[in-house]
């Protein structure tokens, strides 16, 4: 389904192929030879999201824009199943596996792949020809590339990053946090209310 969201509508190359059940909302561009398979969701939230020629969006896959960070995927990607992808700039090549994390702000460089289950924390930079291996977490600029039993090193480097600051605008220190995070993300959200259907071009 096309979804027009804040008066956009998506632009879907011709050669691209949506499959039913899809989901694609506002300006988002979808380039060439693309693929979209079943209950993938490609939702731009005041940002846009482009993807370049012969990308490859599998089953139940998210991505996400938002007005702070939008999302570009470059050429000949491929984004696996259960992935989920918000505001992030992923170079040419780069295979993101099944269940893989990647978070606002991320760089990941051309021929890098993020492997099953594995993280890309905010605002983390992948130089080129990366790995992150199955299940580990890459954190900050520059990159550790740390196993999920390093968690202690992990949030050092996370808690630097600041998410509920830079995604959300709030203090970790606040004390009704996720009061006020979900009160605001909510009002956020709510804009969907005015989205509408659109038919895809004959």
């Amino acid at each position: 389904m096309l979804v027009e969201h804040l008066g956009r509508s998506p632009k879907i190359h011709p050669d691209a192929v949506i499959a039913p059940g899809a989901l694609i909302s506002g300006d988002v561009t979808i380039g060439a030879d693309c693929q979209v398979l079943h209950g993938a969701v490609i939702s731009a939230e005041g940002g846009p999201i482009v993807l370049g020629e012969h990308v490859i969006v599998m089953e139940n896959a998210v991505l996400r824009a938002s007005a702070s960070d939008p999302l570009r995927i470059g050429d000949h990607c491929l984004v696996g199943p259960l992935a989920s992808i918000s505001g992030a700039r992923i170079g040419n090549e780069v295979f993101i596996a099944t269940g893989a994390r990647v978070f606002n702000g991320a760089v990941i460089g051309d021929g890098s792949e993020v492997r099953i289950n594995a993280v890309v924390h905010l605002r983390t930079v992948l130089p080129p020809n990366s790995t992150v291996p199955i299940g580990w977490v890459a954190v900050g600029d520059p990159v550790d590339i740390l196993s999920p039993e390093r968690h202690d090193d992990i949030w050092a480097r996370q808690s630097e990053l600041d998410f509920p600051g830079y995604v959300f605008g709030l203090d970790r220190e606040t004390p009704d946090l996720m009061v006020q995070l979900t009160e605001r993300y909510a009002r956020h959200l709510s804009r969907h209310a005015e989205d509408v259907a659109v038919d895809p071009a004959p």
